[in-house]
């Protein structure tokens, strides 16, 4: 028997503006014609993950960093960002929505990334579950086709019942990401816990060195992440 859905997954939020005008245009033209509730969940997949460039040093430390309008409105964000945009589409179309957040080891990734971080860990990387044919399922639309296409990894792609998760290995069968903790699902980006997080795992003096950068009108992080230099890690 299926179980009854939170209302909260389904109602809009200052960050999931599901009824913002640019966020309910996403969803209206990707879904269009879709014709079940998983067709559309794979629509809005294939929308945010490959319109949405991925971007590992956007602002993050407020809640209007990855409220969905703002998000779209840039065209680029990191993985929470992106999957704020997607949990917010997914509402403006019915289907209920959170976020889901795990601690992922990145064994592929840039040079320039990896000493932005000074670790190879990526904490509270965000992924959105949907509310689809009676169950939960996870989808992951952080990385665009293109950014897959330079790492060497096939696109992620996801059906709409089976967990959508971040490849274990490569084309060359090297390690490429490994889940290493998880930290519960949310009907809205927590995102006082996830600079906590942060803190937590990279050192509150480099985290507010980041946000110190933001703050005086600058990247802590100047340049493309699309033109970085790919590396084993």
């Amino acid at each position: 028997m299926t179980q009854p859905v939170d209302p909260a997954y389904l109602a809009p939020t200052p960050i999931l503006d599901s009824e913002h005008p640019s966020v309910v245009a996403l969803a209206r033209e990707a879904a269009a014609g879709a014709a079940s509730p998983v067709d559309r969940a794979v629509r809005l997949y294939r929308a945010v993950r490959d319109g949405l460039w991925y971007d590992p040093y956007a602002p993050f430390y407020r809640p209007e960093h990855y409220r969905a309008s703002r998000v779209l409105a840039a065209g680029r964000g990191y993985c929470v960002q992106k999957a704020a945009v997607l949990a917010a589409a997914a509402r403006t179309v019915g289907i209920p929505s959170r976020l889901a957040f795990a601690t992922v080891r990145n064994h592929l990734a840039t040079r320039q990334l990896l000493e932005y971080l000074g670790s190879d860990l990526f904490v509270y990387h965000g992924v959105v579950e949907l509310y689809l044919e009676g169950q939960w399922v996870k989808a992951t639309p952080a990385f665009n086709r293109e950014l897959c296409e330079r790492h060497g990894v096939e696109p992620l792609e996801f059906d709409g019942r089976s967990d959508s998760v971040f490849q274990a290995y490569d084309r060359e069968n090297r390690r490429f990401m490994e889940y290493v903790a998880f930290h519960g699902s949310h009907a809205d980006v927590p995102v006082d816990e996830l600079v906590r997080a942060w803190e937590e795992a990279y050192g509150r003096e480099r985290v507010q060195g980041w946000i110190a950068a933001f703050e005086a009108g600058r990247s802590p992080r100047p340049g493309s992440f699309a033109s970085e230099e790919v590396v084993k890690a």
